[in-house]
């Protein structure tokens, strides 16, 4: 068996895998959405399981925006507080701010000072990745006080594709870290400092609300990219990647073909399906039978870029694809419009009003 329940998370991701036996599922959980998911939607899941008697092997945050973790940190608040009708966790995987980016600890004291800065008002507005630090400090504190294992059999205890090691594996599912890379962490924290070095200078120049339009500038932490393989299926669950750095951390993992190209059962679009993370020839060198969008149209995600981008690249290459999506958008009834299914050969599936998540199955 192997199956991803791509969970309602309005504008942000909160996935269930399901692999093992239809007698023995086992199940790992890849994010939390944002605000309201969890109390909505994913406690709603998780329960049915834990009513089934089956608790997650792993929980799993691919990166800190509060789109992802918001709902996670429900999640273990709610098990420390006691929740017995929730899953346990065997082990949490979540890489810090502090251990990524911040690992000389000086950039904290100096986000700390610009926050302290601009007020109350415009950091309720600055960008989601700055937001999204404190929750992940607080689900960090929640995991360990369970206490659930954190990052156990990573080397230093932060998950890259250099440290991953061998494949992860539970029953018959098998995890490759192929990101972050260790080059995308240094990067990344390059522009860290260039851009709180830049959101400084412009405090001190007297712009008090110069974060509130930051969303656009922030660079965002590197995601934990994973390719899932259970009988003979496979699924990239990308986060909200750049598609040069997951085509990076592929190469290293020696992944790609000859032609630099890989195809699977499964692609979980990148950040929502935004055209900024992607590009049409990242659609032609990785390519899949299903792609998945968790969006709302939040941001126009999914793009109508995108969505183009996946049906061209499949009839240029006469495959038959199939996009899933949580939510129906302006971009996937624009899409339908203008590009007809039936000559460009490919269904739209679309989560079913009332139903807490849509289900895809492999084996």
């Amino acid at each position: 068996m192997f199956a991803l329940r791509a969970v309602q998370a309005f504008f942000g991701d909160a996935l269930l895998l399901e692999y093992g036996s239809a007698a023995n599922p086992r199940y790992t959980l890849v994010d939390g959405g944002p605000a309201e998911t969890f109390e909505r939607h994913l406690s709603h899941v998780l329960r049915q399981l834990k009513s089934n008697g089956h608790d997650l092997d792993l929980a799993i945050l691919s990166h800190v925006d509060t789109d992802h973790v918001t709902g996670l940190l429900d999640f273990v608040a709610a098990l420390r507080a006691g929740a017995a009708d929730l899953p346990a966790m065997g082990a949490l995987w979540h890489n810090s701010f502090a251990s990524t980016i911040d690992v000389n600890g000086t950039l904290t004291p100096r986000l700390q000072s610009m926050l302290a800065a601009v007020g109350a008002q415009t950091m309720a507005t600055s960008a989601i990745a700055i937001n999204g630090i404190p929750e992940g400090h607080q689900l960090r504190t929640h995991a360990l006080a369970l206490p659930v294992p954190l990052n156990p059999g990573f080397a230093n205890g932060l998950i890259t594709a250099e440290t991953a090691g061998a494949p992860w594996q539970s029953d018959n599912l098998e995890l490759v870290v192929v990101g972050p890379t260790q080059a995308n962490l240094d990067e990344l924290r390059t522009k860290w400092e260039e851009w709180i070095a830049k959101q400084e200078d412009a405090i001190n120049s007297g712009h008090p609300y110069v974060m509130a339009n930051s969303d656009t500038s922030v660079p965002n932490l590197s995601s934990i990219q994973l390719l899932a393989r259970a009988d003979g299926k496979t699924m990239l669950l990308t986060g909200d990647g750049r598609s040069d750095h997951l085509l990076q951390g592929l190469d290293q993992a020696g992944l790609l073909d000859n032609a630099g190209r890989l195809h699977v059962d499964l692609l979980k679009l990148p950040h929502h399906g935004s055209d900024r993370n992607v590009t049409k020839t990242f659609f032609r060198r990785i390519t899949a039978d299903t792609y998945v969008a968790s969006a709302d149209g939040k941001n126009d995600n999914p793009d109508l870029a995108t969505l183009i981008w996946i049906v061209e690249s499949a009839r240029d290459a006469d495959r038959k694809i199939r996009i899933v999506c949580t939510n129906s958008t302006d971009s996937t009834e624009k899409l339908v419009d203008d590009y007809d299914p039936d000559e460009y050969g490919y269904d739209l599936e679309i989560r079913q009003d009332g139903r807490h998540d849509v289900r895809v199955v492999l084996a």
